[in-house]
């Protein structure tokens, strides 16, 4: 009991870790996206990735093709992480950051949704109450007709439903289909779409605009290696309610680099859709759900436009879990 509750520490102080740096990864975004397209940005940040796809490529011992096993899931992931990341990089851009992932946070509630057409799961009415005082919170934070919504806030509820699209298809084919997959599908169609749109928009980039893209690809790869680590250390039930401390994130960065102040409304209505999310995690462990799609999502943000260590890793860490070979021949909920 005392090692396993090291190790929940350790893995929750590391989940901390690599949340802090995907937040500081979101203020280089909203920092460069101001002089530039979500296109531009995308396109550079794919293209510095591809040398960090090709390591993780090299260490992939999987036997196989990159032809997808279930094409057509693939190719909605594939749609929804190219969403997401045009979505979430725009909206970074033009939306205070603590505005931004309040309604990013929304994303367990639609993944619970998702989860009965496409996992085949049973949501009961706690989880339906929590849904539903979660959407609240959305509105709160929105406030239709008090405040006008822009772009950017549409952007943030788009990237939040790609995000969610995306995890539950991954818990649906991910036993399935290659990691290498998984992976090199939302980069290729993102790096093809933001090529296509490139020479429309593009801007000459300064040698340290390019260098800070370099480094928001390097930063979505480093803390996707911590996050692993933290998952390998600790229990997804403590790991995974750390992706909320983002908002603490947010407050202080917004404050330090570009003068935002959240004001009370928005800590309420992100307090809410927190609130709503833990309880559908706990919810979620204490059902014995088989797929447990929101607390085992390992990739916060499946933008697409970088190598998600989760996609190369989750296959190992399966196949070592209790029970993965009786899950595996199991066919989902009917």
């Amino acid at each position: 009991m005392v090692g396993q509750a090291k190790s929940n520490v350790r893995g929750a102080l590391l989940a901390l870790l690599a949340f802090g740096i995907f937040a500081t990864h979101d203020v280089m975004v909203k920092i460069v996206g101001a002089h530039y397209t979500p296109f531009q940005l995308i396109f550079f940040t794919v293209l510095f990735s591809f040398p960090l796809a090709t390591v993780m490529l090299m260490r992939d011992t999987t036997s196989g093709t990159l032809r997808p096993v279930h094409p057509w899931w693939t190719a909605l992931r594939t749609g929804a992480a190219v969403l997401n990341g045009f979505s979430a990089f725009y909206a970074f851009s033009v939306l205070p950051l603590a505005q931004t992932y309040a309604i990013l946070f929304a994303a367990p509630m639609l993944i619970t949704v998702l989860s009965i057409p496409i996992l085949g799961e049973k949501v009961g009415a706690h989880r339906w109450g929590a849904i539903l005082v979660g959407l609240v919170g959305v509105f709160v934070v929105l406030r239709p007709g008090t405040s006008p919504l822009s772009i950017g806030h549409l952007s943030a509820v788009a990237a939040m439903a790609g995000s969610a699209v995306a995890s539950v298809v991954v818990r649906k084919i991910g036993r399935d289909e290659r990691s290498a997959v998984l992976m090199l599908y939302p980069m290729i169609a993102n790096f093809a779409v933001m090529a296509c749109i490139l020479p429309f928009v593009y801007k000459p980039m300064p040698f340290e605009h390019l260098g800070l893209v370099g480094i928001i690809a390097v930063f979505s790869f480093v803390a996707g290696l911590v996050m692993i680590a933290a998952y390998r250390s600790g229990d997804a039930a403590v790991v995974a309610p750390m992706h909320y401390s983002q908002i603490i994130w947010a407050a202080g960065y917004g404050f330090l680099f570009f003068d935002e102040t959240p004001d009370l409304l928005t800590w309420v209505g992100a307090g809410i859709i927190i609130a709503s999310g833990l309880y559908i995690l706990l919810r979620e462990r204490a059902g014995g759900s088989v797929f447990m799609p929101v607390m085992q999502n390992r990739s916060p943000r499946e933008v697409g436009s970088a190598p998600r260590i989760a996609a190369m890793l989750r296959e190992r860490a399966e196949r070592a879990a209790p029970g993965y070979q009786a899950l595996a021949k199991s066919p989902p909920k009917p």
